[in-house]
């Protein structure tokens, strides 16, 4: 993906500035090795723990620069923004420490964690838009209408610049680093990381990772040119953007090796692991770099030294409930299962019994007769269980078939 030639909105010397003037105002995060995941990803492997910001994410680093730079008058007739939670709370939290009157447009759809917390640091917010893209276009009418200063997410000099910040703390940590693997919703991350690394170490790979149901960047590098997709709903809300911006399109293009996709349940299935392992808390869109080196998405030789960006940790405890079970289910840790056994007294205890010895444990039970799709004189056992994975429930299915049992149905 390189050009010879690209105009970029920033520069190192930018982010180096950036880097000092930020420095007190956010927080340098650990980045520290992962050896919990050293059987599943090939080298070595560290984790960026971004989502120890203030504010739970990177955007405290692009927030901090962006408005330290307004002078009297600007600071006066306030800011607004729009954001799906993560850029709403850094601008809340940065511009009530700063006096600054703060106003945040956020989708419906946000999780109200991030809604409570951006309120809580003292912006008003407004909600309007399924999307991003939607709410930024309220965002630019009150901009006109209210006269306040736009603090765009991602689509700013000054707002790159603060999240290329973290490039910089990379390099120190991590010396011998050679690829790092970055989420992509709007692009404001990993342009500001791929000027930063690309000028101070060329050699290093940047990644950038977005969900299969939110592909702005990938689909607008396959066009050549930004395009609008149709669809964002994904579980990685805080990179559920319909469009890459305009000055982070070119810098992806020309700096960014390569761009890849994962699917929800692999989302799903990296914060469970994270929250198992490594006992951090991550929202849907800081656990891509780790779902796509999972999914074989990333390459990654024995000789690599990665670097997965956990940008963020704002999710909402419902939300982590239902990714939990997803990503139990994607594991087949959770399984269902429906058993045809013969309808009379101690058959229900004879399958419990063939499942404990099995070592898993039962759920959820029901019995099925006038809807199961079976003889009169049978019934439908249906059994949620809890087991070690896809190879243990092979080993109850084996057992159940191995004592008479046939089982007609498994999730």
């Amino acid at each position: 993906m390189a050009e010879d030639r690209v105009e970029l909105p920033t520069d190192l010397e930018g982010i180096r500035a950036a880097a000092a003037r930020i420095a007190g105002q956010v927080v340098r995060t650990p980045c520290d090795p992962a050896p919990a995941f050293a059987d599943e990803v090939p080298g070595a492997l560290w984790f960026k723990f971004e989502n120890r910001q203030r504010t739970g994410s990177f955007k405290d680093r692009g927030a901090a620069n962006k408005l330290l730079q307004l002078g009297e008058e600007e600071r006066r007739r306030g800011i607004v923004t729009a954001s799906a939670g993560n850029h709403a709370q850094a601008v809340a939290y940065h511009a009530t420490a700063l006096g600054i009157p703060a106003t945040v447009v956020m989708p419906t759809g946000t999780p109200l964690i991030k809604v409570s917390k951006t309120r809580r640091y003292g912006a008003r917010v407004v909600q309007t838009g399924v999307t991003l893209t939607e709410s930024l276009d309220e965002a630019r009418r009150l901009e006109e209408v209210e006269g306040r200063v736009m603090v765009h997410p991602f689509d700013d000099p000054r707002i790159i610049e603060g999240q290329g910040t973290v490039a910089l703390e990379l390099i120190e940590q991590v010396p011998d680093l050679t690829q790092v693997i970055v989420p992509i919703g709007g692009g404001g991350l990993i342009s500001g990381i791929a000027i930063a690394l690309k000028a101070l170490r060329p050699d290093v790979r940047v990644v950038g990772v977005e969900a299969t149901a939110a592909p702005s960047a990938h689909a607008s590098l396959r066009a050549g040119h930004v395009v609008k997709i149709e669809s964002a709903e994904t579980i990685a809300d805080g990179i559920a953007v319909k469009r890459i911006g305009d000055l982070t399109f070119p810098v992806i293009r020309a700096l960014v090796d390569e761009v890849v996709l994962v699917d929800e349940e692999s989302i799903a299935s990296a914060i469970l692991k994270l929250l198992e392992r490594e006992r951090t808390v991550v929202e849907g869109a800081g656990a891509t770099p780790l779902a796509a080196l999972l999914a074989g998405a990333v390459r990654c030789g024995p000789a690599d030294v990665t670097v997965a960006l956990l940008c963020g940790g704002n999710i909402d405890v419902n939300m982590v409930s239902r990714i939990i079970d997803r990503g139990l289910v994607a594991d087949g840790r959770i399984a269902r299962l429906m058993v045809r056994v013969r309808d009379r007294p101690g058959a229900l205890a004879g399958l419990t019994r063939i499942v404990a010895e099995a070592g898993a444990n039962v759920l959820e039970i029901a019995h099925r007769r006038a809807f199961a799709d079976i003889s009169v004189g049978d019934v439908g056992i249906v059994m949620h269980l809890e087991t070690r994975g896809r190879d243990h429930v092979d080993e109850i299915i084996q057992r159940l078939e191995a004592c008479g049992h046939t089982v007609v149905e498994t999730a």
